[in-house]
């Protein structure tokens, strides 16, 4: 386009109380030239108003945009990570399975109620334990007792609550203890109200002797840990002197 029509294409913007910004990315010319060519031309108030708001709109966007960015690096570095950690524990060894369930235990695991008891919201974390006692202890489903944990607020969803946690575990309801209502002070609703399942807390019916093996494994691994350390600072020091 000839520069003269670029010109009167930008007035003609210009008078119907366009940006300058804009001006130039339309006719394709820098802002400084557009702002030559219509600094003669006087906007009404209306117009000044409206560029004033679109101003505000667009840092609003500029900033959404680039949460966004970010949001978006990092969900990425999460699908990142996620992929390396499953392709880096894909194959464990069932010592390591074995030892991942005992400091499972050490850190969620009672170690005071002479039984082996554990509780936790996470049902993942959950179905893990509840395979592990069986596959390395030789614990059936039908010696668990299990019991729900969850805010008064939730009581009208105590059925369906019970339900997830019978169909996450495999564990029929007959199984499940009297629910453990907590008394809260707030009476809030929440966004994911109805997302919220609480605690599942599990029992080996009679077995004090899992507990006490327990105790006895936490031992060994706490012992392991520090002459892991005591090899980190020999090795420390070596590499040092």
């Amino acid at each position: 386009m000839a520069k003269y029509l670029q010109k009167i294409k930008a007035r003609k913007l210009r008078s119907k109380g366009e940006s300058v910004g804009m001006i130039a990315k339309k006719i394709g010319v820098t802002k400084s030239t557009v702002s030559l060519w219509v600094r003669d031309i006087i906007l009404s108030i209306e117009q000044l108003e409206e560029l004033n708001k679109r101003k505000i709109k667009g840092g609003e966007l500029g900033r959404l945009k680039g949460s966004l960015m970010q949001k978006n690096r990092r969900l990425n570095l999460i699908k990142q990570r996620e992929t390396e950690g499953r392709d880096r524990l894909k194959n464990l060894s069932d010592k390591e399975l074995f030892v991942a369930g005992i400091a499972l235990y050490w850190a969620e695991g009672s170690k005071k109620k002479r039984e082996f008891f554990i509780c936790n919201s996470d049902p993942e974390m959950i179905v893990f334990m509840i395979g592990w006692i069986e596959k390395f202890f030789g614990i059936k489903r039908d010696r668990l007792k299990v019991v729900v944990g969850i805010n008064e607020i939730h009581r009208s969803r105590e059925g369906v609550v019970k339900n997830y946690w019978s169909n996450i575990t495999g564990i029929p309801l007959t199984q499940f203890r009297k629910t453990s209502f907590k008394k809260v002070k707030s009476h809030k609703i929440y966004a994911n109200f109805n997302e919220h399942y609480g605690t599942l807390g599990v029992t080996v019916l009679k077995g004090s002797d899992i507990y006490y093996k327990m105790l006895g494994l936490i031992e060994g691994l706490s012992e392991a840990r520090h002459n892991f350390i005591s090899q980190g600072s020999s090795v420390g020091r070596a590499q040092d002197s």
